[in-house]
């Protein structure tokens, strides 16, 4: 049922509220400096975004957890996010977790390309772009000395030299990484003066090496643009539910370098970025101007200053140059989404997944079930349901299920199995689809009425014939290409449904007559089976009878008779 605003009780103070179902599925999380004043926001009768009268009939009850402040709360609803992948929130696409540079805490630190950092390590990133991250760390193991993820020194380098400067070596790199090479020269210089002051001339060549090698480092494109701009312009462009980012790094009116990021964006575009941002600069220092499409979440502003240690400028630019960066990040944005959508199967059946939402007036189609049936060549009665994730077969939640009650006909077998099905349920889908017409709708529905699933997800029906879906609310549509993922779903659960009846036959559990019929094929049988009632009926009916049924005739007729009697 939908959530009751009267009956809510939230405190007027910073932190992470959490729409739940009855359940106790997470639907969406959210930060707010008032909590209260942010939640009843989501009841006006003109909310701000598409998604939030879905959100709020699909929910019973809203949570809070309470924190110290705006930035508390930033980190703790990025963690909740992360935990329980709320079907609301927007997210990296696939959850795809990005590589990390990390140096460890080992007694002789090593240096790290890895997607899950080891406790006790110092970290930058994350690196969207996993090549240059390797680069990174291939630089700095050649120019410092820096052992691997094995422990193991680079060429040219001995244990006799590590024992006096490893130490140092180490705090050169993370000083590149940090971005304070600056200082790094500086104090270079002074040890490299104080040993040529104290006549120590080949000690004083050593440091001014290392002073050339932190200049190489820095210069090299690669670390330029991951740590030594001032200016970042973030783009941002999407289609239905999926997003795409980039953000431009630039340096005194030169573009450094880009990094992209693949989104699910199901809230608003300021939600979007804020993710994007709270995840991008992590672990890693945030430039002191960033250029943004929209203003940011509450709290945002603050924890990038936090991050950098000084200010960080937030801005919308309208005009001049400034401008210019930012429209070109949307553009790269905008490239980079129609890239994606065309170089790759995945993102069509997304598409097609997409295309099914619109034609059916539904938000989305991200998880799909359907269910057909099968009683052929004997009295065993089998269904099945496939599951399609993004407009893709999930083929590890596919489920076969035999009939267990005494219903012959074809309704009262998907009742059963539809009821197993929902009691068992732990998420709800976004549609269900039925094989069958107007009476499979309206009986599974009133059946998941009768059990409080009425209102939990959308059920249609789709008919073989001319391929017409019947919905709830009286719409009778003729599927067209916008359609193609609901025959696709149809199409796979009637073969999954038949492979496992053929399977269960190979293993001897059925044997009937009717499968030596010449003429006779699994729909003509099933057919049979609709119109009689089950096997008995059949076998004690007429050839006059078995005549009168479509797509039968009196010669199959015949056939059918006598194969009952050489049985």
């Amino acid at each position: 049922m939908t959530v009751d605003p009267s009956s809510l009780d939230l405190p007027q103070s910073s932190g992470v509220y959490i729409f739940k179902t009855e359940e106790g599925e997470v639907l969406y999380v959210g930060k707010a400096t008032n909590i209260r004043q942010r939640v009843r926001s989501y009841f006006s009768p003109n909310p701000d975004r598409a998604m939030i009268p879905t959100l709020v009939s699909r929910s019973d009850d809203v949570d809070f957890i309470i924190t110290s402040g705006p930035r508390e709360a930033l980190v703790l609803e990025k963690q909740l996010i992360r935990k329980h992948k709320p079907r609301y929130n927007s997210a990296f696409k696939d959850d795809k977790s990005y590589p990390y540079i990390a140096i460890t805490g080992h007694e002789k630190p090593r240096i790290l390309y890895t997607r899950r950092p080891p406790p006790g390590s110092k970290v930058w990133g994350p690196f969207p772009d996993a090549g240059a991250a390797k680069g990174v760390i291939k630089l700095l193991r050649r120019q410092f000395g820096i052992r691997d993820n094995k422990g193991a020194l680079p060429f040219g380098y001995n244990e006799h030299d590590e024992i006096h400067d490893y130490d140092n070596r180490i705090r050169m790199a993370i000083g590149v990484l940090d971005g304070d090479a600056r200082l790094v020269v500086e104090d270079l210089q002074e040890r490299m003066d104080l040993a040529a002051d104290s006549l120590q001339y080949e000690l004083a060549a050593q440091y001014r090496d290392k002073i050339g090698i932190v200049q190489k480092t820095i210069s090299n494109q690669v670390i330029k643009s991951r740590f030594y701009t001032e200016v970042h312009a973030v783009g941002f462009a999407s289609r239905q539910d999926f997003g795409q980012a980039a953000i431009i790094q630039a340096e005194d009116g030169v573009i450094q370098g880009q990094v992209n990021y693949p989104m699910i964006h199901r809230g608003s575009i300021s939600e979007s970025i804020s993710l994007l941002l709270s995840e991008h600069y992590s672990n890693q220092k945030p430039p002191r101007i960033l250029l943004v499409p929209t203003g940011l979440e509450e709290g945002v502003m603050q924890w990038l200053s936090d991050k950098r240690g000084s200010k960080v400028e937030i801005r919308v630019p309208k005009r001049g140059k400034l401008s210019k960066l930012r429209a070109l990040a949307d553009r790269n944005a905008e490239i980079q989404l129609e890239r994606s959508l065309s170089r790759s199967s995945g993102n069509i059946e997304y598409r097609a997944a997409s295309d099914s939402a619109e034609l059916l007036g539904l938000d989305k189609l991200e998880y799909v079930v359907c269910f057909d049936m099968a009683q052929l060549l004997g009295g065993d009665r089998v269904g099945a349901s496939v599951v399609f994730r993004n407009g893709k077969p999930e083929k590890s939640e596919y489920r076969t299920y035999r009939v267990k009650g005494g219903s012959m006909d074809d309704l009262g077998m998907m009742s059963e199995v539809v009821q197993r099905w929902v009691l068992r349920l732990e998420h709800y889908p976004d549609l269900v689809i039925l094989d069958g017409g107007k009476t499979h709708l309206t009986t599974i529905v009133g059946m998941l009425e009768d059990l409080g699933y009425g209102d939990k997800f959308p059920v249609i029906a789709l008919a073989k014939k001319e391929e017409t879906v019947y919905t709830t609310d009286g719409r009778e549509l003729l599927m067209d290409r916008r359609g193609r993922m609901i025959i696709h779903a149809r199409d796979e659960a009637h073969r999954f449904v038949n492979s496992y009846h053929r399977k269960r036959r190979s293993k001897g559990t059925l044997k009937n007559p009717l499968e030596n019929v010449d003429g006779l094929g699994a729909k003509k049988i099933q057919t049979l089976l609709r119109y009689f009632g089950g096997m008995q009926q059949i076998r004690h009916a007429s050839q006059d009878e078995l005549s009168a049924i479509p797509g039968i005739g009196p010669e199959l007729a015949r056939r059918i008779v006598e194969s009952f009697r050489r049985s």
